[in-house]
Formats: structure tokens, C-alpha cells, sequence
């Protein structure tokens, strides 16, 4: 085991200390009934627990690697680096954000680390589904209830769309993209399809309970923390050209077998 692998193990025991925080954070105030909550220039929601979820990770952070760079979806990049340089961690607080706000239970906080221009280290942690799924470069894909309590995960066998479980995002953005028809190709070629949305279709993708998901659009925080994931579970994570994600803010994620028909239909 090379010194850079160990050095992954040490920042991913980070990452599980930091989900604890944010998780405690996190399901104090979901379904609260004083939550407070804006909505960003994009028109998405933001929340108090989105905000203070970052900020404690970034506080925990400064302390931890003082060195290390910060991009999080509610503050902004630390400094003017960025992911293909120097380390950098790459934080979602509350990816789905929507279902936070309407008390359903799938959202989870994201965390990545990225060095020399790829993600090393991926942890998504779902505290409301009493679960968190995490791999560091080179040492394979976990899921359970914390670091202690899980199990080796890895993506599906399945070689045939007609038998293959497909996931993907809202259609309006494939309609934006001018990709819809591709898209409903594929949902009616495929055994079974459903709209999961976020990061939980790529999680089950991960434990091969479904064989592909993909959407559209993504910010670098959507995305950063599910690539080491899947792709250490075995699976293939581009975007809709072909290019390693997180390329140009698309995702096509499969179990490898299936991905070549999935770009074929959805490709640029």
C-alpha cells in the first residue's frame, strides 16, 4: 500500500468524523417547525441546517488541514485554487434540499476530497435513512450505519438494458437539454425505471440494487463525493460525452456493462 493510499484512509476517517457533526446538526432541525428557510438567486431553497452544516465542517476543517482548500455549495471556494490543482474538499450540506424542507427523509450531507485533479476520497451520509456510503482511492466502496458497522458494496451484473433497472433525474432538465427523447428511449428499453433523484440513485447504483442513473446538470458539489463511490464499487462514472466525470456538470453512471448504450442514447 503506497503513502498516498494511507494518506486517503486518514482523510476519509475525517470525513466520518465530519458527517457525525454535520449529522447531529442536521436532524435537529429536520421537521422543525421554526426552520428557517430562503431561497438563493437560483431559485432553490437554502436552510438554516444547510448553512450551519457547512460552517461547522469548514470550522472542523481549518483545524484538520489548515493547508487543504474548501468549495461548498453555500460559501463559496476558501481561495482562488481549485480542484485540479491542489487538495481541495468539496462539501454538499444538505444535498436535496427540497425533500429537507418537505420532511422527506432522502437528503444527505456530501463530502469529497479532491488531490492531483481527481476525487480521492467520497462519503455521503443520509442520517434520516440511518445510513452513509463512503470509499477512499484504492480501498474499495462501503455502506452502513457508521464506519464500524458496514459492509463491502458493489455494483450489479446486469449486461442488458431489457433487464436492467434504470434511474434518472426530473425530465425537465433532459427537456432543457434537448436529450428528452433519448431519455424516455431508455426508460421504456429498460426493465424497470424510476426517478430517485440526488445522490440516492447513484448510492443504489453503488450497492447494485439498481444498474444507472443519470442526470442532466450538476454542480461540482452535486457530484464530487459519489465518483470515488461508485467507480470503487465497480462501477463507470462519466459525463454524457464520455469524459471522466466531473467533466461538463453531466453524469452517466452505470454498472460498466451498460454504459456504452447508455452514451449512445444520451451523448453529445
Amino acid at each position: 500500500m503506497t503513502r498516498a493510499h494511507d494518506d486517503h484512509l486518514d482523510d476519509l476517517s475525517l470525513a466520518h468524523v465530519l458527517a457525525d457533526a454535520a449529522d447531529r446538526i442536521s436532524m435537529a432541525r429536520f421537521r422543525a417547525l421554526d426552520l428557517r428557510v430562503d431561497t438563493k438567486p437560483d431559485l432553490t431553497p437554502v436552510t438554516d441546517a444547510d448553512s450551519s452544516v457547512e460552517e461547522s465542517i469548514r470550522a472542523s476543517l481549518a483545524r484538520a488541514r489548515p493547508r487543504d482548500s474548501v468549495l461548498g455549495e453555500e460559501f463559496g471556494a476558501s481561495d482562488p485554487g481549485d480542484w485540479r490543482g491542489n487538495r481541495q474538499w468539496i462539501v454538499d450540506p444538505i444535498d436535496g434540499t427540497k425533500n429537507f424542507v418537505r420532511g422527506v427523509p432522502i437528503w444527505a450531507t456530501l463530502i469529497a476530497l479532491f488531490a492531483g485533479g481527481r476525487p480521492v476520497v467520497g462519503l455521503v451520509s443520509a442520517p434520516a435513512l440511518g445510513r452513509r456510503w463512503w470509499a477512499a482511492l484504492g480501498h474499495g466502496a462501503y455502506a452502513g450505519r457508521n464506519a464500524t458497522h458496514a459492509n463491502r458494496i458493489g455494483v450489479s451484473g446486469v449486461r442488458s438494458l431489457p433487464d436492467a433497472s434504470f434511474c434518472y433525474s426530473s425530465l425537465t432538465g433532459w427537456e432543457r437539454r434537448g436529450k428528452l427523447d433519448g431519455m424516455l428511449s431508455l426508460t421504456r428499453r429498460s426493465w424497470r425505471s424510476r426517478a430517485y433523484g440526488d445522490f440516492y440513485g447513484y448510492m443504489l447504483l453503488a450497492e447494485g440494487a439498481v444498474d444507472a442513473m443519470v442526470e442532466p446538470e450538476l454542480s461540482l458539489w452535486d457530484v464530487a463525493a459519489l465518483i470515488p463511490i461508485v467507480t470503487e464499487a465497480g462501477g463507470s462514472f462519466t459525463d454524457l460525452t464520455g469524459a471522466p466525470a466531473p467533466g461538463d456538470g453531466s453524469a452517466v453512471a452505470s454498472n460498466g456493462p451498460l454504459h456504452g448504450e447508455l452514451l449512445a442514447a444520451l451523448g453529445d
